[in-house]
C-alpha cells in the first residue's frame, strides 16, 4: 500500500514564454517543431534525452519506410520526404533507394518496390538537430515535462525539470509528441491505452568483419484481431509490456540487454573481428497511450477521403492501402490549445500499428506544427487555410490528387 507525504508549497520561476512548445524530440516532434518554426512561431523543443530522434535513433529502429504505396507510387510528401533524404544525405546503411532519391528519374522508371532506406542513427540525429537550429527552433535537452498548469480548458504553463532544477515555461500552445500522450494525461485530456501490450525487442548493432550490421531481435506485434490462429497460439506465452510504468520499463530494458548479449556472444568473443557496437538507449516500446481525439481512425478506412485531411500515408506492412490523415485525429475535445503528433494520435488498436511508424509520425508532426503556427484553439482552426499552408509546403492531401 502506498503512503503519501505533503510537499511544501513553493514558488516556481517562469523562465520563458513561447508560441509553441513541442514535448518530445522524436521524428514527430522534429517535424512539428520544424513546421511551426517555418510558419513563424517561436518554438521550444523539449527532449528528455541528449540526442534527437527517439525510437528512430536512440531506439535503433533505423528503417525509414514507406513513402509510397509499395507498388511504385509515392503518396507521402513534405517534411517526411525531407527527413528521409536528410537521413541518407551522407550515405545509407542498407536498402538502396537510389531510383527514388534521384528526382530526374521518371515515376514510370522507378522500381515497383517501397520507397524506403536504412540510415545511420547518430548521423540522422545530429543532422536533424542542425536542421532545427537553422530554422530557429530552440532545443532543451535532458528535460522532462513533469506537470502542466491549465485554466479554462487551456494549458498555460509546462512544469519542467532538468539539471537546473524545476521551472515553468509559458506556452501559447503545446504539441504532445511524447509518444505516450504524457501531456494529454497531465492536462486531463481523454486518453486510451493499447489493449494487448507490447512484446519485448532488443535491436542492436554489431561490427563483424569490417561490416556494421543491425540485428533486429523482436518486432512490434500486430494486433490480436489480425493474427492467424497459429500466431495467436504463439503469442499466448509472450511477455507483454504496457510501457507506462517505471519498474516495468526497467524490467523490459534489463531483459533486452540480456537477450542481445546472449545473441551477440553466439558469434564468439574475438573483439578484433566481432564487436558490440551500439545498443538502444531508450526502451523499444511502440504503442502505449494515445489521445481520444474528436475522430478515431480505423485500419478499414483505406482509400477513404476526409474533408479535413492533412496528408497521406500507406500501410508499412503490405502494398496497396493508402490512407488520408484527418486533422480531427490530432486533437481532443477538452484542451483547446493541445495537439498530438506521432505515436499518440487517435487511432484504434488495429490502426495504431500503421500510424506509429516514421513517415506517418512525420505527416502528423508537420500537420500539428503547421496548425500550431496558426492558432491556439485547434478545434476552431481555419481548416481551409491550414490545408492551403500544407499544400504550399509540398503536402498532398487527397489520394485523388496523386
Amino acid at each position: 500500500m502506498n503512503s503519501y507525504i505533503t510537499e511544501p508549497a513553493r514558488k516556481t520561476a517562469v523562465t520563458d514564454r513561447y508560441d509553441t512548445v513541442v514535448a518530445g524530440g522524436g521524428v514527430a516532434g522534429i517535424s512539428a517543431a520544424l513546421a511551426a518554426a517555418r510558419g513563424g512561431a517561436r518554438v521550444l523543443l523539449i527532449e528528455r534525452e541528449y540526442l534527437l530522434g527517439g525510437l528512430a535513433t536512440l531506439g535503433l529502429v533505423t528503417i525509414f519506410l514507406p513513402l509510397c504505396d509499395g507498388m511504385g507510387r509515392q503518396v507521402t510528401y513534405g517534411i517526411p520526404e525531407e527527413l528521409l533524404r536528410l537521413s541518407v544525405k551522407y550515405g545509407f546503411e542498407d536498402r538502396d533507394c537510389t531510383e527514388w532519391l534521384n528526382k530526374n528519374v521518371e515515376e514510370t522508371d522507378r522500381p515497383k518496390t517501397r520507397f524506403e532506406t536504412q540510415y545511420n542513427p547518430n548521423i540522422f540525429a545530429i543532422s536533424a538537430e542542425k536542421l532545427l537550429k537553422k530554422a530557429g527552433v530552440e532545443i532543451l535537452f535532458g528535460t522532462i515535462v513533469c506537470d502542466v498548469l491549465t485554466s479554462e480548458g487551456r494549458i498555460t504553463h509546462l512544469m519542467v525539470e532538468n539539471k537546473s532544477g524545476r521551472s515553468a515555461i509559458a506556452a501559447k500552445n503545446v504539441v504532445d509528441a511524447t509518444g505516450d500522450a504524457d501531456i494529454c494525461k497531465q492536462s486531463h485530456e481523454n486518453t486510451a491505452t493499447f489493449g494487448q501490450g507490447n512484446v519485448p525487442a532488443a535491436w542492436y548493432y554489431a561490427a563483424e568483419d569490417h561490416e556494421y550490421r543491425l540485428r533486429m531481435l523482436g518486432y512490434a506485434d500486430i494486433p490480436d484481431s489480425q493474427k492467424t490462429e497459429e500466431q495467436r497460439k504463439n503469442a499466448q506465452n509472450s511477455v507483454r509490456f504496457q510501457g507506462l510504468c517505471a519498474k516495468e520499463l526497467s524490467q523490459l530494458v534489463g531483459l533486452s540487454h540480456q537477450t542481445l548479449l546472449k545473441d551477440f556472444l553466439k558469434g564468439g568473443n574475438d573483439s578484433k573481428n566481432h564487436a558490440l557496437a551500439t545498443v538502444a538507449t531508450v526502451p523499444q516500446i511502440r504503442m502505449t497511450r494515445r489521445i481520444v481525439g474528436v475522430y478515431t481512425q480505423d485500419d478499414c478506412e483505406q482509400h477513404k477521403e476526409y474533408a479535413d485531411s492533412v496528408g497521406l500515408f500507406s500501410d508499412w506492412r503490405k502494398p496497396g492501402p493508402v490512407y488520408e490523415l484527418p486533422f480531427s485525429c490530432l486533437h481532443g475535445k477538452t484542451v483547446k490549445n493541445l495537439i498530438c503528433a506521432g505515436r499518440c494520435i487517435s487511432s484504434t488498436d488495429a490502426m495504431w500499428d500503421i500510424t506509429r511508424v516514421i513517415p506517418v509520425c512525420a505527416v502528423s508532426g508537420q500537420a500539428a506544427g503547421t496548425a500550431a503556427a496558426m492558432t491556439d484553439d485547434f478545434p476552431k482552426v481555419d481548416l481551409a487555410l491550414l490545408q492551403e499552408n500544407l499544400k504550399k509546403s509540398g503536402v498532398v492531401l487527397h489520394e485523388r490528387e496523386l
